[in-house]
């Protein structure tokens, strides 16, 4: 198996009451990998709690595309040893057009030019609204990657990527070593999730007919993703274990997924 990963956002209550608390007991899960989010906003709490619990953050989230001054997110990167930066959201109404995904793709890579100056990697995140919204029946999300310099990395959320319709598997077949991490994750794809979306201000505020996709997460293997196809696709790529919302006790959740992969991932890359 390779060695996996967690996105911290999935305790982000459990951080929010007890940073250090929290990151403790994913350390106690035996993961020795974490994928910070908003890591500019707290390097000194996060850089404690890592290096308390033995853990790395290969990759990391932060809002950088829109950043008033990116170079202070490459600083808290390079602080925390993340190597992979990872701007995981640009909202809905600004993937609709053909000019849109060219004035994304061109302002990732004069982000990744600038990440790689400082030897670190820059790339995008994907939620469901690049796959459903479409420019001339295509998803506009594949204008975006045809206008990508070759050294942006892309994460992959398989996930999202079935919900807006995709066939996840071979979107990564088709992105090959693009792709430097991929989010392991789970839930319900059935119903008319495709074709709704969510707010503009936020990948969590969500109409009605997409809540299920938030609210009925599940571990690995428990839902209607081909986790294990997706997992195979992109045997290279970075596993990095997330839950947007789960009913139950998240770090069960983490701790099923974890045990998923572990029975499963036989192909993935250390």
């Amino acid at each position: 198996m390779s060695v996996p990963s967690v996105q911290l956002y999935s305790i982000r209550d459990a951080m929010a009451a007890d940073l250090d608390a929290a990151v403790a007991r994913v350390a106690e899960l035996g993961l020795t990998r974490v994928e910070p989010y908003a890591f500019a906003q707290r390097t000194a709490d996060l850089k404690r709690a890592l290096s308390a619990n033995g853990l790395t953050a290969p990759s990391g989230h932060a809002s950088v595309i829109d950043a008033a001054d990116p170079d202070a997110v490459f600083d808290a990167a390079e602080e925390l040893g993340i190597g992979l930066v990872i701007d995981p959201f640009v909202p809905t109404e600004r993937w609709r057009t053909a000019d849109d995904a060219a004035l994304l793709a061109d302002a990732v890579n004069g982000l990744s030019a600038r990440a790689a100056e400082r030897g670190l990697r820059f790339g995008y995140h994907n939620h469901q609204w690049e796959f459903a919204n479409q420019v001339g029946g295509r998803p506009v999300y594949e204008l975006f990657v045809e206008r990508l310099d070759p050294g942006v990395a892309l994460q992959v959320d398989a996930f999202w990527a079935a919900v807006g319709g995709a066939d996840a598997p071979a979107v990564l077949r088709g992105l090959g070593d693009r792709v430097a991490a991929i989010h392991v994750k789970d839930g319900r794809l059935t119903g008319d999730i495709a074709t709704v979306l969510p707010s503009s201000e936020s990948a969590l505020i969500v109409p009605e007919a997409l809540k299920a996709a938030y609210e009925n997460q599940t571990p690995a293997g428990q839902g209607d993703l081909d986790v294990g196809a997706v997992l195979a696709a992109a045997p290279h790529a970075l596993r990095v274990i997330e839950f947007d919302s789960y009913a139950g006790d998240v770090f069960e959740g983490i701790a099923q997924s974890l045990a998923w992969l572990a029975e499963h991932d036989t192909e993935g890359a250390a």
